[in-house]
């Protein structure tokens, strides 16, 4: 069951709702033209100036294989397909589509092999893993990604179309690591508010939404830590942060509201330059007129562009009120806190959401 703090939590988020739209018309009676260009422009512009190397370790699906051909032919990145190549070139004809300037590799067959298994088990070998273990998991396209990566063979991976999100996070775990300074993996959802209806038109980043369930306070302000940097990369205006409770600056009092409080004051330490109000409704974080009302001497005055839940379950729920009642445009989730970009695709995303991703890839992988 919902607690009484998750409950208001989403209704807040249903104020984001409101907010952001005039109103809401059943699905099917009205098509909602969505603008988000302007900001997937910035992204894509970023990525442009700072080529990379994205691996794709699902170089078998068609839609994979799309969106690498136009992130190629676009100059966004430099894209490498992972599995056998007469079946990626087959499926690419069926499109017409080109990929002579893209490179093409089989685990099976890799002049890599022998490198890449003495890394896996160097990495590994304190776990129990053989080097003969090695040797077959390296022929694991999503382990022959990351083991790219490790290498320096690339700058970011991808997969998702085909595995788990859990087999994606155990790869990146294991062999991409997490970053120094930090002590686990989180994400976020990068939301955009570019609809004829919504005021202000922005992009806005939420998290925790995927990974982490119920984060204590140390946790929470490290999932703030590392989604303020992530919003730097980003987001073209100052970051302004909201740590989310169902409370406003003491009006409530709840162990609940106490490690929203506690992870703001560590948040607060690790960045002193950021503006971070917490522990704040959500009504006050994203309205200038009720911050006036409920916070004296507001640091981001109801204008927060990242917005940290206080766990998964109303990260979760969120984002996706936002996204069906709100129309916001949801890319993500967005792997943030490891060594290398090594992100994850939902197995239901189209070629347009791989294009995205590999764009949004190739600028972590940039900074």
């Amino acid at each position: 069951m919902f607690c009484h703090g998750h409950f208001r939590v989403l209704m807040d988020t249903l104020i984001l709702c409101v907010h952001h739209s005039a109103s809401f018309i059943a699905p099917g009676l009205r098509e909602i033209s969505i603008n988000i260009m302007h900001f997937l422009d910035t992204i894509i512009t970023k990525a442009r100036a700072n080529r990379q190397n994205v691996v794709l370790a699902e170089g078998e699906d068609i839609r994979v294989i799309e969106a690498a051909a136009r992130a190629q032919r676009e100059a966004i990145a430099d894209c490498t397909l992972l599995g056998r190549e007469p079946v990626i070139r087959q499926l690419a004809d069926t499109l017409n589509l080109d990929l002579s300037a893209i490179r093409i590799e089989d685990p099976a067959v890799s002049q890599y092999h022998e490198r890449y298994s003495q890394l896996l088990w160097e990495v590994r070998q304190h776990k129990g893993m053989t080097l003969q273990q090695a040797e077959q998991q390296v022929l694991d396209p999503l382990c022959f990604a990351d083991l790219m990566l490790l290498a320096g063979n690339a700058d970011g991976s991808i997969a998702g179309a085909v595995y788990t999100t859990g087999d994606r996070v155990r790869s990146a775990l294991q062999i991409v690591g997490v970053k120094p300074g930090f002590n686990s993996v989180s994400s976020f959802m990068l939301m955009l508010f570019e609809a004829e209806h919504h005021h202000p038109k922005q992009a806005m980043l939420f998290a925790d939404c995927a990974l982490m369930v119920d984060p204590d306070a140390a946790q929470l302000a490290e999932i703030a830590v590392a989604t303020v940097q992530s919003a730097h990369q980003f987001l073209d205006s100052e970051v302004r942060v909201a740590m989310l409770s169902f409370s406003t600056d003491g009006s409530a009092n709840h162990p609940l509201v106490d490690k929203v409080r506690e992870a703001t004051r560590l948040a607060r330490e690790q960045l002193p330059g950021t503006a971070i109000e917490g522990e704040v409704q959500l009504d006050a974080a994203i309205v200038p007129a009720i911050a006036r009302q409920k916070i004296a001497d507001s640091q981001i005055a109801g204008r927060a562009n990242v917005l940290i839940f206080p766990d998964l379950e109303a990260g979760n729920i969120g984002y996706k009120i936002a996204q069906r009642f709100g129309s916001a445009t949801a890319i993500g989730p967005i792997l943030q806190g490891l060594n290398h970009p090594a992100n994850d695709l939902s197995r239901g995303c189209s070629s347009d959401d791989v294009f995205n991703l590999i764009a949004l890839t190739a600028v972590q992988a940039a900074d």
